[in-house]
């Protein structure tokens, strides 16, 4: 009896040495600290979406993917989802109606073209008039999918002037010489006729998003980790300091789609397939996730979490999280059950008027009836750093940012493993 007892214990002590020569790599505050530290470089010029040195920031998470061994996605010839943006600013302008020239404060196009010339027979008149809302006219007018000269009354001149001085910077989009193109024009005159003439100065931009994956048992049941690498590059200067580097927002969001591919990479083959994406130009409008968006059948993702700004300890305090859209489907309430075990919370977003989920990369995907929801932990009511230069890397708690995509990995695994399916969301409760 003694002998087996030894024996026994020796088998155990052996299988205990086993399984941690086999557990698998732990989220580590080293590499979340050098992932951070590399991306908000100075060197990186704050990772503006449109600068070269974004390409430095691609290259770097890239590689990341591939010492980790990510699978390239399906028709993927490498990490990156290469696309082009198409910016177009007007160059030379002229507007005459009713035979009379404007001076150009009085107009502005929405033209994704290299030159648009119309004269009366070309396009519809239409018009905001002076007791119309002019914010729901606008957008009515410009997503009815026709060409149009729009006139608005002089009682939206204050609007009409803050919309202008936006659209005469760079307008951007996927495609060149999308149609439906408008003219708008400020005034009250009844107009007979018209003759416009605008040219564009046009600049293309090739942009990436980074991806990889680990294929699970079921192909067609995706589950995405995903954040933006962007930032918004060199700003005004304080102090001689001109580069916002983005530590938090949102450095600290990829390295948690990194540390989670490092993660999971260790783990048997998961249930269901894990895709890992680092979104490009999310500051610039979000082409990034509404670019890979439009390329996915949504019925194959069962969710979305997007990290984004968890460098800093909540409001609510250390172990915690707050993820947006909470009541939009059954994904919060799912990682907050399944972190109950693990001493951490999540719960739903303490800024409902910033209308957060539908500001960030999980947005395209919401409208696709995906659970997506972003999952944060910055105090936006008393952070000091935010679209700043003071958003460097020594701002960044690292045993928290660590902690925090711990929890993330140990919550979401039951959804992984297929134990657990969000809810999707309904279209309808977005209108």
């Amino acid at each position: 009896m003694i002998y087996n007892a030894k024996l026994l214990l020796c088998l155990m002590i052996f299988g205990l040495m086993i399984s941690a020569c086999n557990r698998p790599a732990d989220i580590s505050e080293q590499n979340v600290s050098r992932i951070i530290q590399t991306l908000s470089a100075d060197h990186m010029k704050g990772r503006h979406a449109l600068k070269p040195e974004i390409h430095l920031a691609a290259d770097f998470i890239s590689n990341e993917f591939r010492e980790i061994g990510l699978s390239t996605l399906p028709d993927f010839s490498d990490y990156k989802q290469t696309f082009t943006i198409y910016a177009v600013k007007p160059s030379e302008t002229s507007v005459h109606i009713n035979g009379q020239k404007l001076d150009n404060k009085y107009y502005f196009g929405l033209a994704m073209t290299r030159s648009l010339n119309w004269e009366t027979k070309d396009a519809n008149i239409k018009y905001i008039a002076s007791e119309d809302s002019y914010k729901e006219k606008f957008r009515q007018l410009t997503d009815d999918q026709e060409s149009s000269v729009i006139l608005v009354s002089k009682e939206h001149s204050k609007l009409f002037h803050k919309y202008r001085s936006y659209f005469a910077r760079s307008n951007r989009s996927f495609e060149l010489d999308k149609t439906p193109h408008d003219v708008f024009i400020l005034t009250d005159e009844y107009v007979h006729s018209f003759n416009i003439d605008l040219e564009y100065d046009v600049t293309n931009y090739e942009l990436s998003n980074i991806a990889g994956m680990i294929e699970g048992n079921k192909k067609d049941e995706i589950v995405l980790f995903s954040a933006h690498y962007d930032h918004i590059g060199v700003i005004s200067p304080v102090d001689e300091d001109s580069v916002a580097n983005g530590a938090n927002d949102n450095a600290s969001g990829v390295a948690g789609i990194i540390e989670l591919a490092r993660y999971f990479k260790n783990l048997p083959s998961p249930q269901r397939t894990i895709y890992f994406v680092a979104f490009t130009a999310e500051e610039t409008g979000g082409y990034g996730s509404t670019y890979f968006s439009d390329q996915i059948d949504p019925e194959n993702f069962v969710a979305m979490m997007n990290l984004e700004m968890i460098g800093k300890p909540a409001v609510e305090g250390p172990n915690t999280a707050w993820i947006t859209g909470f009541e939009y489907s059954s994904l919060g309430k799912i990682l907050k059950e399944s972190a109950a075990g693990i001493d951490f919370e999540f719960y739903p977003d303490p800024y409902p008027s910033q209308n957060l989920f539908f500001r960030s990369d999980n947005a395209p995907f919401v409208r696709l009836g995906i659970p997506a929801h972003s999952i944060s932990t910055t105090p936006l009511d008393v952070d000091q750093d935010y679209h700043k230069v003071s958003d460097e890397f020594n701002t960044i708690h690292i045993p928290h940012t660590t902690n925090t995509i711990k929890a993330v990995a140990n919550a979401s695994e039951m959804i992984i493993s297929g134990e657990k399916t969000p809810t999707r969301i309904s279209i309808d409760s977005l209108n």
